[in-house]
C-alpha cells in the first residue's frame, strides 16, 4: 500500500522536476548599437544650430510644434478612423492571442465524457418439441469518465514557444507604433503640401491680376500707336497660360484634400479643407546624441524583437530531438443502474506516463534546427540593417533641414530681385526704352522664383516633419508591452528610458563633451552564434 502512494507521488512530482530542463539558446540583447561618433555627421557644421523659438516644448503630441489648430484636429483622427492602423492592431491582438493560446499548452487538458446505452435480447425456448419465442428483454447502462491529458515540458518546447510568441507580440506592438507615426508623418506633409497648393493658387490669383494690368498697359499702348500687337499677343498668352495654371492648380488641391481624407479613414466626400496660411515658422529639430536613437525607433524595436523571436524557435526546433512526455489519466463509472453509477465499485481508472520520440527521420529534425538558425541569422542582419538605415535618414533629414534653411534665404534674396526687375522693366516699356519681351521675361522669372520659394517652404515643412518621424516621434521603447513570465527562461527586459532618450525632439543641440563614449553597431556580437543543442543522453 506504502509503495503505491510512493509511485503516485512520483508520478505526479515527475514533472515538476524534468521541467527544469530547458534546451535552446537563452536570448541575449544586442548592446546598444551607435556610430562611432557623439554627434551625428550633419550636425558638425558650427554655423548651424537650432534656431526656433519653441525649443523648450516638450515632446508630446509631435505635430503640435506646427501651432496649427486644423492640423492637430486632422491627426487626432489617425487613430480613430485609419484603417490601417485598425487592422496593424487587430494584427497585435491576434498576435496576443497567441501568446494566451501557447500558455495554455503549459496545462493539462480535461476532458469528460457521459453516455447512456440501451440493449435488448431475445430467446427462444422448446416446449413439448416446439419453439416458443422469449419476451424480449433490455438492458440499461450508463457510464461516466474524464481524462487527463498532461504534456510534459521537459525540454522546453512550450516555454520556448510562449518566449518567441511574446517577443513577437512584442514585436507586433512596435509595428503598430509604426504605423501610427506613418500615418500622422503622411497626413503631416500632405496637410503642408496642400497649404503649399492654397499659396501657389493665391499666388496665381494675384499673378492673373498683376498681368491682366499688364495686359491692359499694352493695349493703351497700342491704342496711342506706341506699340505693336505683337505686344499685345505676347501679354495675352502670359496672361492665359498662368490662368491655367491656376487652374489646374485646382486638381492639385483636391488630390491633396482627398489623400487626407484616406489617412483620417474616411472618404473625399466626408471632409472638406478650408483655405488657410502656412505657419510662419517652420521648426528647426535637434537630432539628439546618436546614442538614444535605438530608444526611440519603433522599427527598431520591432527588429530587434523578432530576433528574439527567432532565437526562441531555435530552441523548439532543437527540443524534436528528444521525446515527448505526456502525463494520461482517466476514471470511468460503468452501472445497469444509475443510482449505482458513482459508487466505487463502478469505477475503473489508470494513470501514467506515456513517452513517444522518433529514432530515425532521414535529417528532419537537423534540417528545421538549421533552418531556425537561418531565421536568426536573418533577422540579426535585418535588425542590423534597420538600424543603419535609421541614421541614414535621421543624418538625411538633418542634411535636407541644414541646407534648405541655407536654400530660403538666398531663394528670399532671389524672389526680391525677380520682383525689383519686373518692377522695373515695366516701368522701363512704359518709357519706350525696352521691348516687351523684357517684361514679359521678367515676369516670367518673377512668378517662377515665387513658385520657387514655396517649393522651399514645403521642403522644409516636409523635411522637419521627416526628420521627426526618423527620431520616432516622441515614441520610447519602454512603451511595448512587457513579455509574459516564462519559468526558467531568461528574458530580457525592457530598459528603463533615460535621461538623454526622454529629451525633448525641439531642442538646442546636445553638447558633445556631454555625451558618453560610443561604439559602433554590434548587434550579433553576443547573440549572433547561439549554442549548438546538447543532446545529453539522446543520441539522435
Amino acid at each position: 500500500m506504502k509503495n503505491g502512494l510512493m509511485n503516485r507521488l512520483a508520478i505526479f512530482a515527475l514533472p515538476l522536476v524534468l521541467s527544469s530542463c530547458l534546451v535552446g539558446p537563452d536570448y541575449v540583447k544586442p548592446p546598444t548599437a551607435t556610430p562611432p561618433t557623439p554627434e551625428y555627421k550633419e550636425t558638425s557644421d558650427i554655423n548651424f544650430r537650432p534656431a526656433t523659438p519653441r525649443d523648450s516644448i516638450d515632446r508630446g503630441p509631435w505635430w503640435n510644434i506646427y501651432g496649427d489648430g486644423n492640423l492637430e484636429q486632422l491627426v487626432a483622427q489617425v487613430d480613430v478612423s485609419n484603417q490601417n492602423l485598425k487592422a496593424q492592431e487587430a494584427a497585435y491582438r491576434q498576435a496576443v492571442a497567441l501568446v494566451r493560446q501557447t500558455q495554455s499548452s503549459l496545462y493539462p487538458t480535461i476532458g469528460y465524457t457521459g453516455a447512456v446505452n440501451q440493449n435488448s435480447s431475445s430467446g427462444s425456448r422448446s416446449t413439448a418439441g416446439l419453439q416458443t419465442a422469449a419476451a424480449g428483454n433490455s438492458v440499461g447502462q450508463y457510464a461516466s469518465g474524464g481524462t487527463l491529458t498532461w504534456e510534459i515540458d521537459v525540454w522546453g518546447r512550450i516555454r520556448r514557444s510562449i518566449e518567441s510568441n511574446s517577443a513577437a507580440a512584442q514585436a507586433s506592438a512596435a509595428d503598430l507604433a509604426a504605423a501610427r507615426l506613418s500615418a500622422q508623418s503622411s497626413l503631416v506633409t500632405n496637410y503642408f503640401s496642400l497649404r503649399v497648393s492654397d499659396q501657389r493658387r493665391r499666388l496665381l490669383e494675384a499673378s492673373v491680376a498683376a498681368y491682366a494690368r499688364s495686359m491692359q498697359i499694352v493695349q493703351n499702348q497700342v491704342n496711342a500707336g506706341v506699340a505693336s500687337r505683337v505686344d499685345l499677343t505676347q501679354a495675352q498668352t502670359l496672361y492665359e497660360q498662368t490662368r491655367a495654371q491656376l487652374v489646374a492648380e485646382g486638381v492639385t488641391r483636391a488630390q491633396y484634400e482627398h489623400a487626407i481624407a484616406a489617412l483620417v479613414g474616411k472618404t473625399p466626400a466626408e471632409i472638406s479643407v478650408a483655405t488657410a496660411p502656412l505657419p510662419p515658422e517652420v521648426p528647426t529639430i535637434d537630432g539628439g546624441v546618436p546614442s538614444a536613437l535605438l530608444e526611440r525607433r519603433p522599427d527598431i524595436a520591432a527588429a530587434e524583437r523578432q530576433m528574439a523571436s527567432a532565437n526562441a524557435q531555435i530552441g523548439v526546433a532543437q527540443a524534436a530531438y528528444y521525446p515527448d512526455i505526456t502525463l494520461n489519466a482517466s476514471i470511468n463509472f460503468v452501472s445497469t443502474l444509475i443510482s449505482t453509477l458513482f459508487q466505487i465499485n463502478s469505477a475503473i481508472w489508470s494513470v501514467g506516463p506515456q513517452l513517444a520520440g522518433t529514432l530515425v527521420d532521414g535529417g528532419g529534425r537537423a534540417a528545421q534546427v538549421d533552418s531556425a538558425r537561418a531565421s536568426y541569422d536573418q533577422a540579426v542582419a535585418t535588425y542590423r540593417q534597420t538600424v543603419i538605415t535609421a541614421f541614414q535618414q535621421v543624418e538625411d533629414s538633418l542634411a535636407q533641414q541644414r541646407v534648405l534653411l541655407q536654400q530660403e534665404a538666398v531663394q528670399r534674396a532671389a524672389v526680391t530681385a525677380a520682383r525689383e526687375a519686373e518692377r522695373l522693366s515695366l516701368n522701363q516699356y512704359r518709357a519706350g526704352t525696352v521691348p516687351y519681351t523684357t517684361v514679359i521675361q521678367t515676369q516670367t522669372a518673377a512668378l517662377s522664383s515665387e513658385q520657387t520659394m514655396l517649393n522651399v517652404r514645403l521642403s522644409r515643412f516636409a523635411a522637419s516633419a521627416t526628420l521627426i518621424t526618423a527620431l520616432g516621434g516622441g515614441w520610447q521603447n519602454t512603451q511595448l508591452p512587457p513579455p509574459v513570465y516564462i519559468p526558467g527562461v531568461k528574458q530580457t527586459q525592457t530598459p528603463a528610458a533615460t535621461a538623454t532618450s526622454s529629451a525633448p525632439v525641439v531642442a538646442p543641440l546636445a553638447s558633445s563633451s556631454a555625451a558618453p563614449p560610443v561604439t559602433p553597431v554590434s548587434a550579433g556580437s553576443s547573440a549572433a552564434a547561439p549554442d549548438r543543442p546538447r543532446r545529453w543522453w539522446w543520441p539522435f
